[in-house]
């Protein structure tokens, strides 16, 4: 059989130019979220199938990469059902992986934890432009803090790192799942059926409101539910004080105190954070995952045409591995999202070292060699970046490829010239 030089389907090799800028977000990304006081951990990224399959995940359940079996647990002969072929994936999120973890350590964890953490994930995925299997995620999450200091530090953390990366103007929408099940609650919409309505709330920017109405009629609910529901999204346009009303008109069917710790959050944000961005509360953001129970934030780059990061509060995952209620919340940035917008910016890596390249014609003979590379040593020990290459027969085109990578300084040295 032939080998291919290509990845597998799905998969990306990474070019250098492109290698450069992600280490150089990634130390961003630690130095920033460090100065909060997140602490750096790591998790396998291969997990027991029966974690990433306990209805936690969302539709990336549907997604998972699974494992054989190994060794003598492998019985294909006698095998009966997918349960007697594998017992393990490759994680699809960092989130599910994060809370067994905490569950697993939590004795040897400080309270709360303040957790970041970078690595891979894996999803089998339709593989498209900007969308691949394996991508990597950026998490930092804050677990055993149930008052709201864990989302407006997540928040300032979250803004702060994207302000370091050079973006402004950018908006954070924010919301609350006990506001969305308080809004469908008051429109008569049985409690089974908010998920349904939620996703097809979610559709909204792209169907538009007309569009939600007809999905939802034709899901099987009333007309007056229907109308109740968007008429109060209607209600709350132009309202600066949009909060604040719906924690009024819902008093009899929201979770008490709902209202005002989304108002103390955002006012908490706009009155201490650093970066000039917008904090908008959007009553239409839902985000997918069904382990949200409380707070939830997108981030929107202007021209982006899609979420940046996101996040929000969830309180119950980590019970289901310890019997023990935890708060916990989380705020992940799109980190390949973000490297696609700096590769296509052009972005240069900041007060990175100067990059000079010594060309040496070949056959030099040993001794000025040795010299030559002594010379390298000791600019990089002044800080300098020295690449020390044979020169190639075509030269000009050799430059033109280093000068892509960065190059910009050239030292030739002939044989002829001793």
């Amino acid at each position: 059989m032939a080998l291919t030089k290509k990845p597998v389907n799905g998969m990306k090799d990474i070019l250098p130019r492109e290698m450069e800028i992600r280490d150089y977000l990634i130390s961003l990304v630690k130095e920033t979220y460090r100065s909060f006081g997140f602490t750096p951990m790591e998790t396998p990224i291969v997990e027991s199938l029966n974690n990433l399959t306990s209805k936690q995940g969302g539709d990336n359940e549907k997604l998972i990469f699974k494992i054989l079996k190994r060794g003598q647990k492998l019985d294909l002969e006698n095998a009966k059902a997918e349960d007697d072929l594998v017992d393990s994936g490759l994680r699809y999120d960092l989130t599910v992986p994060l809370v067994r973890y905490y569950a697993n350590h939590a004795n040897e964890l400080p309270k709360p934890f303040k957790s970041l953490q970078i690595g891979p994930v894996f999803r089998a995925d339709r593989p498209q432009k900007g969308r691949f299997r394996q991508f990597y995620q950026c998490d930092i999450d804050i677990l055993g803090e149930a008052g709201n200091l864990a989302e407006i530090e997540l928040i300032l953390a979250t803004t702060t790192l994207l302000g370091k990366i050079g973006f402004t103007g950018f908006t954070v929408h924010i919301n609350d799942r006990r506001i969305l099940k308080a809004m469908a609650s008051y429109s008569g919409f049985p409690q089974e059926s908010f998920d349904q309505v939620f996703i097809i709330l979610d559709k909204m920017d792209k169907i538009g409101w007309d569009g939600v109405a007809a999905e939802l009629l034709e899901s099987g609910f009333s007309q007056e539910s229907i109308d109740t529901y968007l008429g109060l999204f209607k209600s709350l346009e132009g309202r600066e004080d949009g909060i604040s009303w719906l924690g009024e008109k819902l008093a009899d069917v929201m979770e008490p105190g709902t209202a005002e710790n989304l108002k103390e959050i955002v006012d908490s944000v706009r009155r201490t954070s650093s970066v000039a961005f917008d904090l908008n509360f959007n009553p239409t953001l839902v985000r997918g995952m069904s382990y949200y129970t409380g707070t939830i934030f997108e981030i929107e780059i202007a021209g982006l045409g899609c979420s940046a990061g996101g996040g929000g509060r969830y309180d119950e995952m980590v019970g289901k591995f310890t019997n023990m209620s935890t708060p916990a919340c989380g705020f992940s940035i799109g980190f390949e999202r973000i490297i696609t917008i700096l590769l296509d910016q052009g972005f240069t890596v900041p007060g990175a070292a100067e990059k000079t390249a010594f060309l040496v014609e070949k056959g030099m003979p040993n001794d000025r060699m040795c010299e030559i590379l002594q010379e390298a040593q000791a600019q990089r020990a002044q800080g300098h970046q020295v690449l020390v290459a044979v020169m190639n027969k075509n030269k000009k085109f050799q430059k033109e490829q280093l000068t892509e990578e960065g190059y910009t300084q050239f030292r030739d040295f002939y044989v002829k010239a001793l």
